[in-house]
This record gives C-alpha cells, structure tokens and sequence, in this order.
C-alpha cells in the first residue's frame, strides 16, 4: 500500500487534475463528416447520418453515426435498395435493452443478418442490378465497419498510422474468394474474345462480375454472396480520419496518396481534394466518391498533420494494442497512448460461423426467431444453421441459431448446396457486369 501510494505521489498535481476534466470532457468524441463526388453514370449513392438512431430509444446520449457508400453496377435499383433498407434491417436484427458493450459485441452479427436479409429482399423484387457496400456505424470511439464489393475504407490514426478497415472482394486481389466461387460451381475467368487472347480482370461467369460479394446481382448466380468482412476497432481519444470511396477513387489513387493529398484539411475539403487528384491523371472514367469523416476530441475544428518525429505513414497489418510497460515522456507520460486497438475482424463466407456467437452472447438473441430475416418461428419450424446440429448440441448446449425455410434455401444456395443459374452459358459471356 505505502509502494504504492508513492507511486501515485510522483504524479504532478496538474496531471491528475487534467485527467479528470479530460475524462468527462472525452467521453464523446465530435464527428465531421464530408462528401464529394463527380458522377458519370450515376450509380453511386451516399448515406450520411451524424445521428443515425439512438442505442436506448429516445436516450439521444446512446447516439451513434452510420456513413455509407453504395457503388450501384447493371443499373442503380441494388444501390438505392441497400440505402433505403439496409440500416432498418442492421436495427431490426439488433436485440433491444442490451448495454453498450453488449450492444457492440453483438453489432457483427446483426450486420451479417442485415446484409444477407437485404440482399435476400432485393432479389423478392426481381432487381438484377447489384451494388458494393461500405457501411460505417460510430459509437463513440468505436468504429465498425461491414463491407461487401471493393469500395474501401480506411483509417488515419492521429499519429498517422494507415489501417485497412474493409476488404477487398475484387476476384484479382483474393484468391480465396476465387476458390470459394468455383467450388460452388461458377466459373472464373477474363473475357475471353473469340480468336483472341483473354484481356480484363477475372471475373465470374455467367454474368462477368469482377466481384465475389455484392449485394443484388442476382443474374451472376447465388456464388456471388452478401456476406461482409467486418472489422471493428476503438480509438484513443485523440481520434482519426476515416475515408470511405469507391473505385473510381481508389483504380487511381494508392491510400497513401489519398491521405497526403488531403491531410491537414476539414473533412469536406478533404474529401473533394481526394476526388479531384483521383480523375487529375485520366479524366473522369468513372462514378468517383469520397467520404471523409473526422473522430475528434470535442472542440478540436480539424485534424492536425502529424509532426515531424512521427514521420511517413506506416501500414499497420497487425493492430496495435496497449502495453501494460509504455511509457511516454513529458506529459505524453501521463497521457493516454495513440492506440487503435482491434475489437473483432471476420470476414469468412459460412453463415453458420458468422452467426453463431459465444455463450456469453447467446442469450441475448430470440432463440425462437429466424437468424436472418427475424421472422418468428413455432416449434419445430426452425431449421439449424449447423450442417450437424446434434453436435453442436452437444458442445454449446443448442442446436441454433435457427433459419427459416426461405433463409436456409438461400444459406444452401450461397455455399453451393443448392444447384446455381444454368452454367451451360458461362461460355457465352452475353453481359459483362460491372464494378
């Protein structure tokens, strides 16, 4: 006790009392948010919602923010589908009276039942045009990213760190995904010109989408999955920047070159710099968007550039989490490090992994209600998610989560149980797709 009492006397007064106006003055971080955009086909659309909804209804302190693109390809109908829909549907399968952590702890899975209900909807309406997804929810410092497609998103920490906050499904950057397809009967391949060599990037066949996951589509074939990686991480109080574009940015612009460009500056004039360096090089070939938001402590107007010891950007593949020994000197000893540390990543194609959640978390759920779409099931109705549902009994004390009977055809369909769209045309290549 004596040990340790003198260990907190060697803390300055004015420390300490910093500390306590720091804690309540950062316990909600102010969040700006900017857009630009140059349209060329008109098949990209943006959410941008600084109060989204409320944790706790009509508690406006649980607050939280959602900023999402939708890249529309084959047509604009998927795109506007997911913006109008989606964000209803991540509500709907979110359990009420849960704290925040629970919230957040469940927030992954809901996302995955939110997707793949979205996508399931959309093709009850026989829209064959599909769309990409990033969608950003901010609780605080936490941030929570679920992403189908290759619009990307990522985050500059305060001391400039770059972190990859989504993944990208483009058949030519993952061959996982190119494995997955063709083990569930597509075909993978460039466009092959009769006569000629095969010229393009991969794509899919029938259909000739370039991606593995999408939203819509549904003329590509069930192959082609709503699923999304999420990744979901928390700040340290001094914040960051998140930037969210599609393609047409990123087919031009490295991410280090999005930050240098736009560093320093408010989040909208950011956001219209990355746009306008991104079409300098060829003109504008494609719809280009670009959100910027900024995590900042409250009061803070814009992101400071990082000064001169911190040095170029560095990539962060491994997420950095806080060390019990870090030490800092000056005040920085005192002061809560620069860490962006990993609260939960996933981004595996099987349903019943993505929607099978711990003990701890299990109870939170309806048990008696569809995994997916929520629809409640009487007894006995439910189909197990778990291809050996008495085994998994066994080890987690429950044969759930449970599927209803048009979500576990469309669950069979996705890995390829289910037999896809006629693959005698995959040679055809009548319509390519786009994204």
């Amino acid at each position: 006790m004596a040990m340790a009492a003198e260990a907190a006397a060697t803390v300055p007064l004015g420390v300490l009392l910093r500390r306590e106006v720091t804690s309540e003055r950062m316990e909600r971080p102010d969040v700006l948010c900017g857009e630009a955009a140059r349209s060329r086909k008109g098949e990209d659309f943006t959410l941008l919602l600084a109060e989204a909804a409320h944790r706790v209804a009509g508690d406006p302190s649980t607050s939280f923010s959602v900023f999402a693109l939708f890249d529309g390809h084959n047509g604009s109908g998927a795109a506007i589908y997911a913006k109008n829909n989606l964000l209803n549907n991540v509500l709907c399968a979110t359990p009420s009276g849960l704290s925040r952590d629970e919230w957040l702890a469940v927030l992954p899975r809901s996302l995955v039942a939110a997707f793949v209900k979205t996508d399931k909807d959309l093709q009850a309406v026989a829209e064959t045009s599909g769309t990409t997804v990033t969608f950003v929810i901010i609780d605080e410092w936490v941030v929570t990213v679920a992403s189908v497609g290759d619009s990307r998103c990522i985050l500059e920490s305060a001391d400039g760190s770059l972190y990859h906050l989504s993944a990208d499904h483009r058949f030519d950057s993952n061959r996982d995904e190119v494995e997955r397809v063709t083990a569930c009967g597509s075909k993978v391949g460039q466009l092959n010109v009769v006569g000629g060599p095969e010229v393009g990037p991969l794509r899919c066949w029938p259909g000739g989408l370039c991606l593995s996951r999408s939203i819509g589509d549904i003329d590509v074939g069930e192959c082609i999955i709503p699923v999304p990686h999420v990744k979901q991480v928390k700040l340290s109080n001094a914040g960051g920047r998140i930037i969210i574009a599609s393609d047409g940015v990123w087919d031009d612009l490295s991410f280090e070159m999005a930050l240098e460009c736009s560093r320093g500056y408010p989040s909208d004039i950011a956001a219209n710099r990355i746009v306008n360096e991104a079409i300098l090089p060829r003109g504008l070939r494609d719809d280009t968007t670009c959100i910027v938001v900024d995590i900042l402590p409250p009061e803070k107007l814009a992101p400071s550039p990082p000064t001169k010891w911190q040095g170029k950007i560095v990539l962060n593949k491994m997420f950095c989490r806080k060390l019990p020994n870090m030490s800092f000197k000056i005040d920085r000893e005192y002061a809560e490090p620069d860490v962006v540390e990993e609260l939960f990543e996933d981004g595996s194609a099987m349903l019943s992994r993505r929607l099978t959640t711990g003990y701890a978390l299990q109870h939170m759920f309806e048990p008696s209600s569809c995994a997916v779409c929520q629809l409640r099931l009487t007894y006995g109705q439910g189909i197990s998610i778990h291809a050996n549902p008495l085994q998994h009994e066994k080890m987690q004390g429950w044969q759930g989560p449970f599927l209803c009977r048009s979500c576990h055809e469309k669950k069979e369909a996705m890995e390829g149980k289910r037999r896809p769209i006629d693959s005698s045309t995959a040679d055809a290549f009548s319509h390519v797709g786009g994204a």
